[in-house]
């Protein structure tokens, strides 16, 4: 029997927790509502304090709309430049928000390089898109990404390859690290089948679904964003085909979802009727990597020997269009 973990209390300072419409507002409330997301009449009972944080972290402040707003967030897994100019471009185009998430081996393979090329363009755009540290393995790693300045601002500090006591208390150890530097966390109870280019290797561990008394657990950590495993997989299906566990997600979603952002990984072979399903389930946050990168690579083999910019520029231009059709699935086009 695993020992419960009970973290200290924690502060999100940027959380928004939706509440009924009826509950009285407080006065200027109605002036501030706009960069939340929502109508006069559901903005939550924060203070300017709260807003200002809000503005400050904009993993959340994107994810936190998309909740109010009822649609959901492509979260693209770049590994290039092209990628990363791809998503903000698409970004631009539609109109909506999004995230660029790099993995650690970024940093493994280009120091800080690619991670301040990614901040830059990221922070840049004319439409509000995030820098997100996906599935950060290593308490040393999370903490070398966090100390990047100016860089990320949200990080998944993913220990789901320890078992679960061990899980829980690393994760407390780095949300609170990540928080004292203004940085959002994520982290996955359970685990989620399969592995992912650019990902330590965990297909050889087994999968382990979330429950909401779990879920519970782990966001008495103080995550801010919840990847929950109810069926979804890294990388490739294989022959059992998609089976997601929707009613698990409904119910995780009841116990934690006023608190968190509920993260939906292994999407890649998602069509839009699936994408409805999840974000009725609470899901604001879906993580792309082959549905984008795929199409850099098909670019690059149909203009073998071609001139390398026009390689180039063409996968550039092929990652976009994939990514703004997602844009359009989860509702987030017209957005920002």
């Amino acid at each position: 029997m695993h020992r419960r973990i009970t973290a200290r209390p924690v502060s999100r300072p940027w959380q928004v927790n939706h509440r009924p419409s009826c509950i009285e507002e407080p006065e200027g409330a109605a002036n501030l509502s706009g960069y939340l997301g929502t109508t006069e009449k559901e903005v939550p009972m924060i203070s300017r304090r709260m807003i200002d944080e809000q503005r400050k972290n904009r993993s959340m402040s994107i994810l936190n709309k998309a909740l109010a707003g009822g649609y959901a967030v492509p979260a693209m897994c770049c590994y290039n430049i092209e990628s990363i100019i791809a998503t903000v471009r698409a970004a631009e185009a539609a109109r909506s928000p999004a995230m660029v998430l790099l993995f650690p081996w970024a940093i493994q393979y280009a120091g800080d390089a690619l991670v301040k090329a990614a901040a830059e363009a990221a922070h840049s755009a004319s439409v509000p898109v995030s820098l997100h540290l996906d599935h950060c393995q290593t308490p040393e790693l999370v903490r070398r990404a966090a100390d990047i300045p100016d860089a990320f601002d949200s990080i998944m500090c993913d220990m789901s390859h320890y078992e679960k006591e061990e899980n829980l208390k690393l994760t407390a150890e780095l949300v609170q690290y990540c928080h004292e530097r203004g940085i959002a966390a994520e982290a996955e109870p359970g685990r989620i089948e399969g592995g992912e280019d650019g990902v330590a290797e965990t297909a050889d561990l087994e999968g382990l679904l979330t429950t909401p008394e779990e879920a519970e657990e782990f966001v008495a950590t103080g995550i801010d964003m919840l990847a929950p495993a109810f069926g979804n997989v890294h990388g490739e299906y294989g022959p059992r085909g998609i089976q997601l566990e929707y009613d698990r997600l409904d119910a995780i979603n009841k116990k934690v979802g006023d608190r968190v952002r509920l993260v939906l990984h292994g999407a890649d072979p998602f069509d839009e009727e699936i994408f409805r399903k999840c974000m009725a389930g609470g899901v604001t946050k879906v993580n792309i990597n082959k549905g984008m990168n795929n199409h850099y690579a098909w670019t690059q083999e149909k203009m073998r020997g071609k001139p390398l910019t026009s390689v180039i520029e063409k996968g550039t231009e092929a990652m976009q269009v994939a990514i703004e059709r997602y844009m359009h699935w989860l509702g987030s086009a017209g957005k920002a």
